[in-house]
């Protein structure tokens, strides 16, 4: 399909651009405003939960979103997300308790569903192959300067306001996006009579779910051998086979398995997985160990993240100027290889090092998704023709945001256990009864002048010692990066793509 005429690209373009705000502004501001967050409402046992469940329900209707844009236009879909979205924003900053927040993120994750697949999917509408390895380096220096307004403002907001406002800022920029795509993109859309495959986003729902509960829960509130984690790790076993039969017998399928036939398309969606688990080890727990195993303040612990932030469009750009003349596999790997080399940076991070120890190696981590995210879009996008490319985008932003997922559940679940496990060897040793939400007094900076010396001492080397096993899981996952892209197909037929 054909973008109309009447379509305004440049106002587009800043709107998409704007709906990548949002999405920069939650991966970093979040992150930094959650100590202050844990310290206001309690709850460290349920950290990881905040983040899980905000990309719960943003992996599940990825798909769903991304089919229902080939069947009924780009337009509409983005629009319902952006809306949801925002109404779960402002749920958000109204929370009291730990419970509620994240039952107000899973609204929030609905809604953020929509925004980035169909607002890279528009991107492949309206412009050709050469033009669209450009535009996405337009698009990634968004998180450039997402990654310095981001955490300055949740740094002011914790500060000198309220942890709600990292939530409501969302509101004038959502708004904006809504104006701007409704006014401005214009699309021809074939009418006919469409079957949804609601049954496949069911499967989908129930599977990822479990999923994500037995990562989160076992080893640390249930056994790994026990009758939950079976009982879970069957429904995932048996909604995974009976979503695969849905999808293959669907009329039209919320994921159509045609597309994992190419070999491109599917290592790039495993990779993509890798490196979603990857880049959430490291937005989620580094501002944990800046403020608290070195004592830093929430600007500090933004600065640190913010070099993944800004270590990304700069990739992405020269990703899209060069990734033509040499080849998306070789630029591909490039980013690989600077995915472990920040992974080595925080593996070796200790509080004498300091934050710029730190930033380095978020701001690598940043130059690998720069390089690998970019190439592998394109690549995708250039791949199939428009009644696949919303599912084939949507398939693509799923499996990174699957890895988000299971990733955040997964060393989530190894953090609360490594550290469960070392407070309890440590029970004698102060009055302090060691559990997990002990680790609330350590992110509160008024409440942890409170505790004794012996006290604080134990509460940072064991928040330490179980960050760096959740490091080594992320450099495991760098190297495993390294291993798909090394195996993506030698002989590239970008050349063969132009024009589409």
């Amino acid at each position: 399909m054909k973008e109309d005429k009447k379509t305004n690209r440049p106002v587009v373009l800043a709107t998409i651009m704007m709906a990548m705000f949002i999405g920069a502004i939650e991966a970093t501001i979040v992150a930094t405003a959650m100590p202050s967050i844990v310290g206001d409402l309690g709850g460290f046992s349920l950290f990881t939960w905040v983040f899980s469940a905000f990309l719960l329900t943003q992996a599940v209707t990825v798909p769903l979103y991304g089919k229902l844009a080939d069947l009924f236009g780009r337009k509409p879909v983005f629009i319902f997300g952006v809306v949801v979205f925002l109404i779960g924003s402002v749920l958000c900053g109204y929370a009291q308790t730990m419970n509620a927040l994240i039952l107000f993120r899973l609204i929030q994750g609905i809604g953020a569903g929509a925004i980035l697949p169909i607002a890279t999917t528009i991107v492949g509408d309206i412009y050709s192959l050469e033009e669209r390895a450009r535009i996405q380096g337009y698009l990634a220096s968004v998180w450039g300067i997402s990654s310095i307004i981001g955490p300055a403002l949740g740094a002011v907001f914790v500060q000198y306001f309220h942890w709600a406002w990292v939530f409501w800022v969302n509101i004038p920029l959502g708004l904006i996006c809504i104006v701007g795509i409704w006014f401005f993109l214009h699309e021809n859309v074939e009418a006919k009579q469409h079957s949804i495959d609601f049954l496949g986003a069911a499967l989908l729902l129930i599977g990822v779910s479990a999923l994500m509960i037995i990562s989160i829960q076992g080893g640390s509130a249930w056994p790994w051998q026990s009758k939950p984690v079976f009982f879970l790790l069957a429904i995932v076993l048996i909604s995974s086979v009976l979503f695969i039969i849905q999808e293959k017998r669907a009329a039209e399928p919320v994921m159509p398995m045609a597309i994992w036939n190419n070999r491109l398309i599917a290592l790039a969606n495993i990779c993509a997985f890798t490196t979603g688990a990857l880049m959430i080890g490291v937005a989620t727990f580094l501002p944990t160990f800046v403020q608290g195993v070195m004592g830093q303040t929430p600007a500090v612990a933004g600065f640190t993240l913010a070099m993944m932030s800004i270590g990304w469009p700069i990739a992405s750009t020269i990703a899209g100027r060069v990734m033509i003349r040499f080849g998306y596999r070789r630029i591909a790997l490039l980013g690989g290889l600077n995915l472990v080399a920040g992974a080595i940076f925080l593996v070796t991070l200790q509080p004498a090092k300091g934050p710029l120890w730190a930033a380095a190696g978020t701001f690598l981590v940043g130059v690998g998704m720069g390089l690998t995210a970019t190439t592998f879009i394109v690549s995708i996008q250039s791949s199939v023709d428009w009644t696949m490319r919303g599912a084939a985008t949507a398939s693509h932003m799923f499996m990174r945001i699957l890895g988000n997922t299971v990733g955040a559940a997964v060393l989530g679940g190894v953090l609360n256990n490594y550290l469960s496990r070392f407070l309890q060897s440590q029970a004698g040793a102060t009055k302090i009864p060691l559990d997990l939400n002990v680790a609330n007094l350590l992110l509160d900076p008024q409440r942890r002048d409170s505790l004794s010396e012996t006290a604080l001492l134990i509460l940072r080397q064991g928040l330490a010692e179980s960050l760096h096993v959740v490091y080594w899981g992320v450099l495991a996952v760098g190297f495993l990066s390294v291993l798909l892209i090394y195996n993506l197909p030698k002989k590239e037929e970008l050349s063969n793509m132009k024009g589409r």
